[in-house]
C-alpha cells in the first residue's frame, strides 16, 4: 500500500475500494465468521465426532436429509390423506402437499442463489484436518441445502402431528445440521442458514396460500390478457436460455456450477425423460401436433372465468409447451440445458419450459385442492 493505493488479488485498487473491501469483510467477519466462532464450533464438532457416530451422520447427511427424498415425502403425505377416516384432516394433509412442493421449490432457488452469489468455500478449504477426509467439492458451502430440506420438511409435517412427533422433528432437524458438520460439509453458519431458509420458506408459503382469496379477487379486476402475457415471458426466457447455451457451448459440452448442478448443451428427440427419442422421427410432428393442440385448449381455457392458481397453472403449461414446440420447429429436437444431480446419480436433463410446466401442474393440483366443492365434500365425509 502507498498512497492509498493496494493490491488486491494482483490489481491497484483506490483508497474508496479499500474501504468497500473493508466493509464486505467486516460484515462477513460479524454475520458469518461470527467473530471466529463459527470455525472454533467446526472444529469442536468435527474433531471431536467419535468415530463411531460416522454410520449415523453418513444416514442422515446423504440419506434422511437429502432433497432427492422430497418425492417420497409427498407419496407419503399422498398416502397419509388417503388413509385417514377423518375427511377434514385428509384434505389438511393435502394442503401441506402443495405447501411441501411449492416451498421446495422456493427454498431450493434461494439456497442457489446464494451458493452461486457468494460461493463461500467449504471447510477442506479451511481446514483440510477433518474426519471423512477432504469431500470432492471445495466451493458453495453457503447455506446447507441439507439443512434447508431438513426445516422444509419439518416446518410442513409441524402443524399435522401432536407434541411427541413434533420433538422427533426437531430432533430430525438438529441431527441433519450436525451430521453436515461432522463429515466436514458444512460450518454452522451454512447450517443456520439453511434452517432460516427452511423455515422462511415455509412460512412464506403458507401467507401467499392464506392469501389466495384476495389474490384471486385483485386478479379478476386485472385485463384477461394478463395470463397471455405471462405465457409470453415464459416463451421468451426459455428461449433465450436455450439461445445462449447453444450459442455458447459445444453440443455435449457440460460445465460444473455447483456439487448438484451442471449446465449442458444436449437434445431431446422425445418426449420428458427422453421417451421415444429413438423413434425415427415420426414422433417430431407428433408432438408438435399435440402441443399446438393442447396449447390452443388453453388459450380458449384462459378466456374464462378461472381461479387464480388454475389461470397460472394454464398459463405457465401454455408457455412451456410452446417454449418446446418452437425448438422442435426451428431446431428439430428440444434443447435441455439443466443437469442436476447428487453423487453418480443423474435426474433427466431438462429446461426451463420444463420448469415452468412442472409449476403450472402444481398449480393446477393447488387449484384443485381449493376448490370450494372439495372442501364441502370432505367436510360431508
Amino acid at each position: 500500500m502507498d498512497g492509498g493505493i493496494y493490491l488486491h488479488q494482483g490489481k491497484s485498487v483506490g483508497i474508496g475500494q479499500r474501504f468497500a473491501f473493508s466493509k464486505i469483510t467486516m460484515t462477513k467477519f460479524f454475520l458469518y465468521d461470527w467473530g471466529g466462532w463459527n470455525g472454533v464450533l467446526f472444529q469442536v464438532i468435527n474433531h471431536n465426532t467419535p468415530s463411531i457416530f460416522m454410520p449415523l451422520a453418513w444416514i442422515f447427511s446423504n440419506l434422511l436429509g437429502n432433497y432427492w427424498g422430497a418425492p417420497l415425502v409427498i407419496l407419503g403425505l399422498w398416502v397419509s390423506s388417503r388413509l385417514v377416516k377423518d375427511g377434514s384432516h385428509g384434505l389438511a394433509i393435502r394442503n401441506q402437499i402443495v405447501q411441501f412442493a411449492i416451498a421446495f421449490g422456493l427454498t431450493l432457488a434461494i439456497a442457489t442463489v446464494l451458493k452461486l452469489l457468494y460461493d463461500f468455500p467449504r471447510p477442506p478449504a479451511v481446514d483440510g484436518n477433518v474426519i471423512q477426509g477432504i469431500p470432492a467439492d471445495w466451493h458453495y458451502s453457503l447455506p446447507s441445502g441439507h439443512s434447508t430440506y431438513a426445516a422444509l420438511v419439518a416446518g410442513v409435517l409441524w402443524p399435522l402431528v401432536g407434541l411427541h412427533f413434533r420433538f422427533t422433528l426437531v430432533l430430525y432437524v438438529i441431527l441433519v445440521g450436525w451430521s453436515r458438520i461432522a463429515i466436514g460439509m458444512h460450518f454452522p453458519a451454512d447450517v443456520l442458514a439453511g434452517w432460516i431458509i427452511g423455515f422462511s420458506g415455509v412460512a412464506m408459503t403458507k401467507r401467499l396460500l392464506a392469501g389466495l382469496p384476495a389474490i384471486n379477487n385483485t386478479i379478476k379486476t386485472m385485463p384477461g390478457h394478463v395470463w397471455y402475457v405471462l405465457a409470453s415471458i415464459v416463451l421468451l426466457v426459455d428461449q433465450s436460455s436455450k439461445s445462449a447455451v447453444v450459442y455458447a457451448f459445444a453440443f455435449g459440452e457440460q460445465i460444473r456450477v455447483t456439487s448438484f448442478l451442471n449446465l449442458v448443451h444436449i437434445t431431446n428427440d422425445g418426449a420428458a425423460f427422453s421417451l421415444l427419442a429413438n423413434a425415427g422421427g415420426w414422433q417430431r410432428y407428433v408432438f408438435i401436433l399435440l402441443a399446438l393442440g393442447a396449447s390452443a385448449w388453453i388459450v380458449r381455457k384462459l378466456r374464462q372465468d378461472l381461479p387464480f392458481f388454475e389461470a397460472m397453472g394454464f398459463s405457465l403449461i401454455l408457455g412451456g409447451a410452446l417454449g418446446n414446440v418452437v425448438d422442435r420447429i426451428l431446431r428439430g429436437a428440444v434443447v435441455d440445458l439443466l443437469d442436476f444431480y447428487w453423487q453418480a446419480a443423474h435426474w433427466p436433463s431438462f429446461n426451463l419450459a420444463d420448469v415452468a410446466i412442472f409449476l403450472g401442474v402444481i398449480c393446477l393440483f393447488a387449484s384443485a385442492i381449493n376448490q370450494p366443492g372439495n372442501n364441502e365434500l370432505e367436510q360431508r365425509t
